[in-house]
């Protein structure tokens, strides 16, 4: 065992035994009355805009489902688990660095207040595997992680794939029951998922994160980020910031990640247009740009510990906002520390800033956090310094240490 996050486990009652998480997230026996067998799940994708009809899960499965205390239905999925029908050749399995990069992203985008999926266990396994990104042989590991859902907009995409309308509407009858019980077809369907999709890419933009591979088949639709691969969180804010050293072209770049949630639900439009008119979903697609509007200013707002006044007024301290980090290229999670109250060092930010604090000043504060708290980061750099004592001696306390800095969340 290298990471459980007992809390969660305690809330939806699991088992808290060690030698019972190695059975269950280790060896993924059966859970007691839940699925027997483990699911493999496929489904299409456009990766980098061109469509690739050969997914799936290649090194996971949904190991089981059950039921949260306000009764939404969670998945819990594995991340390391060896080889499915789809792993491509890939020997299905998960670097221990890769798990902990994963464990890392889930508690810290929680801790910013961003919707993710929870990382529930890592276990570390004792084989050896050969990576071409990191020094080999390196350590391998399993991760469990829990999301409200794993259905990917490339599920529908599949089914889009071989015109099968059958599965289509199968599919999004499910949805209705178990994660939007208040819509009544595709288009209501399509319109509750561009809403989810707005919160948590905006919640994206206020963290300062770049997700990386925004490929359709890397967004659920429970608006629920997961599956973190090269990620990374802004030290100054940089517009065409990218996580991915093979995002040659920006593509997937920090300023242009709400344009790629919009084209992404586009091709679940698009799909879903095989049981619903084009105009229906037209109108639901129209409800992204304004539901994102208001998440980046209640996600910022949150991240200032400021009251809103008006929309139109504070988008556009908003965009200020943004505009003088890039500007200044002041440090990046320090910023919303400092201007949040955990620090009374306000002063170093000098002139530029001048105007700035004129627009802040007019806003009520919510609350302030104690005086000389210090940030919690999680920049590049930090995530080496992290791994470097469990890679040479196995000391995990600095990773342990990092963890308790990030507070908690209800999930």
């Amino acid at each position: 065992m290298r990471y459980a996050d007992t809390d969660l486990a305690t809330s939806l009652g699991l088992p808290k035994k060690e030698a019972d998480w190695i059975a269950h997230f280790g060896r993924f026996e059966p859970l007691p009355g839940n699925l027997n067998k483990p699911l493999a799940m496929r489904y299409h994708g456009h990766q980098f805009r061109h469509y690739n009809s050969d997914l799936g899960d290649g090194r996971g499965f949904l190991y089981a489902q059950l039921y949260d205390s306000q009764g939404r239905l969670l998945d819990l999925g594995t991340k390391g688990s060896g080889q499915t029908p789809y792993s491509r050749r890939g020997d299905g399995r998960l670097t221990l660095l890769g798990g902990v990069r994963e464990v890392l992203a889930t508690r810290y985008l929680e801790h910013l207040g961003v919707n993710t999926s929870r990382s529930l266990s890592l276990i570390e396994t004792g084989e050896d595997l050969i990576r071409g990104d990191e020094p080999s042989p390196t350590r391998s590991a399993v991760l469990v992680r829990c999301n409200h859902s794993h259905i990917r907009f490339g599920t529908f995409q599949r089914h889009a794939f071989f015109t099968d309308r059958e599965a289509i509407e199968s599919l999004v009858q499910y949805c209705l029951k178990h994660f939007y019980p208040d819509a009544n077809d595709a288009a209501e369907l399509l319109e509750q998922v561009c809403l989810s999709s707005a919160d948590m890419v905006a919640g994206w933009m206020a963290a300062g994160f770049v997700h990386g591979v925004m490929n359709t088949d890397n967004m659920n639709i429970t608006g629920e980020s997961f599956d973190y691969g090269p990620y990374r969180f802004l030290p100054t804010l940089k517009s065409g910031m990218t996580a991915a050293y093979f995002d040659h072209n920006g593509l997937y770049a920090f300023s242009r990640q709400p344009e790629t949630m919009y084209w992404n639900l586009a091709q679940l439009a698009q799909s879903l247009s095989l049981v619903t008119e084009d105009q229906t979903l037209l109108k639901s697609l129209e409800s992204f740009a304004p539901a994102y509007q208001t998440a980046l200013r209640d996600h910022v707002f949150r991240r200032l510990a400021l009251q809103p006044k008006n929309l139109e007024v504070d988008t556009e301290f908003v965009l200020s906002t943004f505009r003088l980090l890039e500007e200044s290229q002041v440090n990046w999670p320090h910023f919303w520390h400092d201007w949040q109250g955990g620090a009374s060092e306000k002063e170093v930010y000098g002139a530029a800033f001048s105007n700035w604090r004129a627009e802040y000043s007019q806003y009520e504060t919510v609350s302030e956090r104690p005086k000389g708290e210090a940030p919690a980061t999680l920049i590049y750099e930090e995530i080496g310094e992290l791994w470097e004592p469990i890679a040479t001696h196995d000391d995990w306390s600095l990773l342990e240490g990092k963890l308790k800095s990030f507070k908690r969340a209800s999930f």
